[in-house]
């Protein structure tokens, strides 16, 4: 039906974006062996990406509000769709490493903007449809990741990971030229005014992404270079300088990126830094499970990806039934229960041992996967009822780039201490020290889970229908500005 179009246009651009976060995973090994990249480089290939949406949404969703959104998508649309073919024919990693951070500017372009694209294209029973089939869309990138990436690498190399965006990206644009309106918003008297009275936060802009950059690169180099080495205590010095500078700024703006009073609020503060370790616990992990599953199980790509799967599957079975069992009880309940199960099943994964096969996994990734599904659909809710309803929009940019940031920083900090404790048991025995390492990796993502379960439980204690009654109901925008789900595993 022609009324659905646009939100298959929609659905198509988050499919890409969602997916492209994981994608790549199985297809690291092959991807170092052809470009002779080290491991350092395979960490940029996975971060630089989540790296630049994270520290893009709040200033594209900002833009879109400006500019349109309809216009934001196309032009996300069309710098990913190139990025894409920039990655496909990479000739060395550094030139991936720069198209795939070129990829995470058009995705936090797209990002921003499907929401308000549906918001504004369905109503009444229809946008409760709509919203619902993008929402499982966004779950079915989360399992697909993984497991297209697996295919494509097994059967047409790993360039193809890259040059399957094309066409989808092309399809997307073309759809959504031709069926999606011109947001009314953007073109009319009062958003115009709104425009105008409003400037876009440039500076504070800057100053959060040199942060996010700054504090990423330096965890990453610190596996390879150590934590006493020069250039990276000067660049986690300049994320220092970066944070304080962006907290100056948007202090004394009147329009700034982000009204740092949200976090004043220790239910919001509480919830948004367990948005960030959930993603870093819950998923981040993945990244090294995947390698060891090729590089030490000799699994092929696609069974690499489908043994991480039962995450995915478990969390997709466990958000609708979750809802629905839990459905009155306070929020801390379900999101606190949930970063408990993503603690405990990450810390049952290290029951990986040398002698161990993939199936070792399968308890923890269960386990995780339903902690998964039980805390995510409640968090953006739960976080955008804490605000007024004049901050919600700003407030779910803040949660979603919490969200993002966790996952590029989970990639960092977790790549170095998977290299400190590989380094440490050397190359004689690499079933041993891999499964070593492993371990590592996941005491530390599953301390990340009960440290975020721990904040929910201490300062998210009140309902949230409860802390604030404006936010909430049918009316809320809590379903139109939530731009991005969990990374995808």
């Amino acid at each position: 039906m022609r009324k659905w179009t646009p939100l298959t246009a929609i659905c198509l651009g988050a499919f890409m974006l969602l997916v492209d976060t994981s994608i790549v995973n199985t297809a690291l090994p092959e991807m170092s062996e052809d470009l002779h990249s080290t491991f350092t480089a395979l960490q940029w290939v996975v971060d630089v990406y989540a790296l630049t949406l994270a520290a893009l949404l709040m200033a594209f969703g900002s833009l879109g509000d400006r500019l349109g959104h309809r216009r934001l998508y196309l032009a996300g649309l069309a710098v990913f769709g190139l990025a894409s073919l920039a990655c496909t024919i990479a000739p060395g990693a550094g030139t991936l490493i720069a198209a795939r951070a070129v990829q995470g500017i058009g995705a936090a372009a797209m990002m921003t903007s499907t929401t308000a694209l549906l918001n504004a294209a369905y109503q009444g029973r229809d946008r409760g449809t709509a919203f619902g089939v993008w929402g499982s869309v966004n779950g079915a990138a989360a399992a697909a990741g993984p497991v297209l990436g697996g295919l494509l690498t097994q059967q047409f190399g790993w360039r193809s990971v890259f040059l399957v965006n094309l066409p989808i990206a092309a399809l997307a644009g073309w759809l959504t030229v031709r069926r999606l309106a011109a947001d009314p918003a953007a073109n009319s008297a009062a958003g115009r005014a709104r425009t105008a009275a409003g400037r876009f936060d440039l500076p504070g802009a800057t100053a959060f992404t040199l942060f996010a950059a700054a504090l990423t690169y330096g965890l990453i180099e610190s596996g390879e270079r150590g934590w006493n080495d020069p250039l990276v205590l000067t660049t986690l010095a300049g994320a220092v300088l970066a944070l304080a500078a962006f907290t100056a700024l948007e202090l004394r703006t009147a329009h700034p990126l982000l009204d740092l009073r949200l976090l004043r609020n220790p239910a919001f503060a509480g919830l948004a830094a367990a948005g960030l370790l959930l993603t870093a616990a819950a998923f981040a992990q993945l990244t090294y499970t995947g390698l060891w599953l090729q590089q030490v199980l000799h699994l092929g790509p696609l069974s690499a990806g489908l043994a991480v799967c039962p995450l995915a599957a478990a969390a997709f079975v466990t958000a609708p039934l979750g809802t629905r069992l839990l459905r009155g009880a306070p929020p801390r309940l379900p999101i606190g229960l949930g970063l408990v199960l993503i603690g405990t099943g990450t810390l049952l994964l290290a029951l990986v041992s040398p002698g161990s096969g993939w199936p070792a996994l399968l308890p923890g990734l269960l386990v995780t996967g339903t902690g998964v599904g039980l805390s995510t659909p409640q968090m953006m809710s739960a976080a955008l009822a804490t605000v007024p309803r004049e901050r919600a929009g700003m407030a779910s940019g803040a949660f979603n780039t919490a969200r993002q940031l966790g996952f590029a920083l989970g990639i960092a900090l977790l790549g170095t201490v998977f290299q400190n404790a590989l380094r440490d048991r050397g190359p004689a025995d690499p079933r041993h020290a891999y499964a070593t390492a492993l371990d590592h990796v996941y005491l530390a993502a599953g301390a990340a889970g009960l440290l975020a379960a721990a904040l929910v439980v201490l300062l998210v204690r009140r309902p949230a229908a409860s802390a604030a009654p404006a936010a909430t109901g049918p009316a809320a925008p809590a379903p139109v500005k939530d731009h991005s789900p969990q990374p995808s595993s």
